[in-house]
């Protein structure tokens, strides 16, 4: 605010309409290109940073139409000056709320005649017909909410005896029962002898302006709260997994090096940019009976709860296999874990039992990729089994088949995820390189490097066994 005003000094003049009417063209461009922006910025209940971006959007706009009004109040001066009204100037400015310069009115209280003038724009604000007249100060408290009316007693009294400016907010209601945020601006008028002779102010309505800033904060701290609460949930599903997840993750030999031993690898892939974990699971287990289990799977859902869901069926896996069932009756009895659980879920899955002495490998799918088989450079998938996704159905029941399989012999079981996006072929032309591979950890190396890329939004996991040779020279691994 300037220093106080005297009422025997005239008022200075408003800056040439020229330099004006710049301001403002800029002002409505500027404001075109942030609408822009705003349209762009679709609203999301379920983003949070979306919603964010969305509110400092109507933040700017709020604040530029007010910047706008003004710069237009400014060009066409006071309504009943004898200039252009500027109210017919303010038309093309109008949004959706109404007339931006109704928000902006004035008022001066003479405390020597005890007149009281308002503009128009004032009784708009207010909400208070123009034939009921305007309020006095001391009227004025009578209309605000009850927590602000103290603090407007306060300042004008500071104003009035102190000289003190005003620059404050407070809370009306409105007839309507509408309560609206105004900012006033006020100083006292001074006589010439330097006495108050009257209070002059500005007032404004910043409710839409407030309300945006509101929404910037609470959004703001709903994203940041929401960040937060992602990366506590990331830390401790790659805490789960490092528990359930097999130990060894890389290449795991057969403690025997006898004909037919497997050598083993697998890896996990994360998703790649800062993509929710899933509930994908590899394992590779020796059985007291000497055969090995070796099984994929991939669960619904990402974060806690599909990571404590993959920990509880990879425990029953476990379970079921070292208490000798067979992969078809065992992907039955996981049909049932999950379509009885407390926490509804589908999954899919492959479990193979391995025997070394026969070089057989008995197999079941429940709505998964089947295992694929490299030979000799070539790869290929096993023939599909009958078998529905875990949780589908109830009493599902889980074909399960046998195959023989020959020195040499790789066998890879993946997630879906890993080939959602190029398909499965991109994996079998990978079969020279994989079985001239030197060991089942470098074709994990291999696979890696070709699907690791960026872009991928899901985990995946993948498996490799390859099969040992008829005679096998090698020292057993410790």
């Amino acid at each position: 605010m300037p220093s106080h005003l005297f009422a025997d000094r005239p008022a200075p003049q408003p800056p040439e309409r020229g330099v004006v009417e710049s301001l403002i063209t800029r002002t409505r461009r500027l404001r075109g290109d942030v609408d822009a922006v705003r349209r762009d910025a679709v609203a999301d209940e379920h983003d949070t940073r979306r919603r964010w971006q969305r509110a400092l959007c109507d933040l700017a706009v709020h604040q530029l139409d007010d910047l706008g009004a003004h710069l237009g109040q400014l060009k066409n001066g006071l309504p009943g000056d004898g200039t252009e009204s500027a109210t017919a100037a303010a038309a093309d400015q109008d949004d959706e709320s109404g007339s931006l310069l109704n928000r902006v009115g004035s008022a001066e209280w003479n405390l020597l005649t005890d007149e009281v003038t308002w503009s128009p724009e004032l009784y708009e604000i207010f909400g208070r017909p123009v034939g009921k007249g305007p309020m006095t100060l001391d009227e004025l408290p009578s209309v605000m909410v009850p927590e602000d009316q103290s603090l407007l007693q306060a300042l004008v009294t500071e104003c009035l005896v102190d000289g003190k400016p005003i620059d404050s907010e407070f809370r009306v209601v409105r007839p309507d029962r509408r309560v609206r945020t105004l900012h006033m601006m006020g100083e006292p008028v001074l006589d010439s002898d330097g006495c108050t002779a009257s209070m002059w102010a500005v007032l404004r309505d910043v409710s839409e302006l407030r309300s945006s800033r509101r929404a910037v904060l609470e959004s703001g701290d709903t994203l940041r709260r929401r960040e937060r609460s992602a990366r506590t949930e990331q830390r401790m599903v790659a805490e789960l997994q490092e528990a359930v997840l097999p130990s060894w993750r890389g290449s795991l030999h057969s403690p025997q090096c006898r004909p037919g031993t497997l050598d083993l690898a697998g890896h996990y892939l994360p998703p790649t940019g800062g993509g929710l974990v899933g509930g994908d699971w590899f394992d590779a287990l020796k059985l007291p009976d000497g055969n090995t289990l070796l099984t994929v799977g991939d669960l619904t859902g990402h974060g806690v709860t599909a990571a404590s869901t993959m920990a509880m069926l990879l425990g029953a896996v476990r379970g079921m296999a070292v208490a000798g069932v067979q992969p078809g009756a065992l992907m039955g009895h996981l049909n049932q874990l999950l379509d009885t659980a407390d926490r509804p879920a589908l999954g899919s899955a492959v479990c193979c039992r391995y025997r070394a002495e026969t070089r057989t490998l008995v197999w079941a799918q429940a709505g998964h990729p089947a295992p694929l088989l490299f030979r000799d450079g070539t790869g290929r998938a096993l023939t599909t089994l009958d078998g529905v996704l875990l949780g589908a159905t109830s009493g599902a029941a889980y074909e399960q088949a046998e195959i023989q399989l020959l020195p040499g012999d790789l066998l890879v079981l993946h997630t879906g995820r890993l080939t959602d996006r190029t398909g499965v072929d991109r994996l079998l032309a990978l079969g020279p390189r994989l079985t001239g591979a030197r060991d089942a950890q470098g074709c994990v190396r291999t696979i890696v490097e070709e699907f690791g890329e960026t872009g991928r939004e899901d985990d995946a996991c993948v498996l490799v066994a390859r099969i040992g040779p008829e005679r096998s020279d090698t020292p057993e691994s410790p």
